[in-house]
């Protein structure tokens, strides 16, 4: 499937304000996360690096779920992948788009983007994406396209131990080795202008490229991400955020 056609179908399916949410809720939480560790902890050195990982991944974990939750999408059910049966441990949620849906996860990478280290949830997800490489048509059939798996991703910044240099939305092929599709947050969000039924608010500025400092400047006049009450999903097994 064509970069382009992917794109639409993302936008088509994912609420811009989701994005912008999930942005704002990144960036906040990463912050939280350095000054809990920083102000609270006691620790310095490699313990305060790895603590401040652990904790920003969960705590935007907790955030990406609740903020999906607000936006329309819904848990899966048992915590199994639609179409495979295979288990996960991270709070994937999924919305529908006008013929399939997304299969829409968090994940951090490690930097800029390079793809996510690999974990059971995520080998489980990119199976749905089977059908975005070539592949040989024997029958006739053509591929059975389904739910899509695609990652709300986030990058630290390795100079700012609260900060974060990259968000992005992007999807790894199910070989678990590069992107089919990867678009940083304002290429995304810039999607949004040319799609009909979402008119980019008054009070939005068109995204920015990033400059030193900050990422994109999405709006006139921010409001903080709050989260909504919602019940904790624990993904003990997960590794995610281990290293600051």
């Amino acid at each position: 499937m064509e970069a382009a056609l992917l794109k639409v179908r993302l936008l088509q399916t994912l609420p811009r304000d989701l994005i912008i949410d999930l942005y704002d809720m990144g960036v906040a939480e990463a912050r939280k996360a350095f000054e809990m560790v920083r102000d609270h902890s006691g620790l310095s050195g490699r313990s305060a690096r790895e603590l401040i990982g652990q904790a920003r991944f969960r705590m935007q974990e907790h955030g990406f779920r609740s903020a999906c939750l607000l936006h329309g999408g819904v848990p899966l059910e048992g915590d199994v992948i639609p179409q495979n049966g295979l288990k996960v441990f991270q709070p994937f949620m999924r919305f529908q788009g006008p013929e399939n849906g997304i299969i829409f996860g968090l994940a951090a990478m490690p930097e800029k983007g390079k793809i996510p280290t690999k974990n059971m949830s995520r080998l489980a997800g990119v199976t749905l994406n089977w059908f975005l490489t070539p592949r040989l048509d024997l029958d006739g059939t053509g591929p059975k396209i389904g739910d899509l798996f695609v990652l709300f991703l986030i990058a630290r910044d390795p100079a700012d131990a609260g900060g974060i240099q990259e968000v992005a939305v992007g999807i790894v092929d199910s070989a678990y080795q590069e992107y089919v599709l990867y678009l940083p947050i304002e290429d995304f969000l810039a999607g949004y202008a040319d799609l009909p039924g979402n008119p980019v608010s008054p009070d939005d500025e068109p995204p920015a490229a990033p400059s030193s400092g900050s990422l994109v400047r999405l709006k006139r006049r921010p409001k903080p991400f709050i989260v909504p009450e919602a019940p904790d999903h624990s993904n003990a097994n997960e590794e995610d955020g281990r290293a600051g």
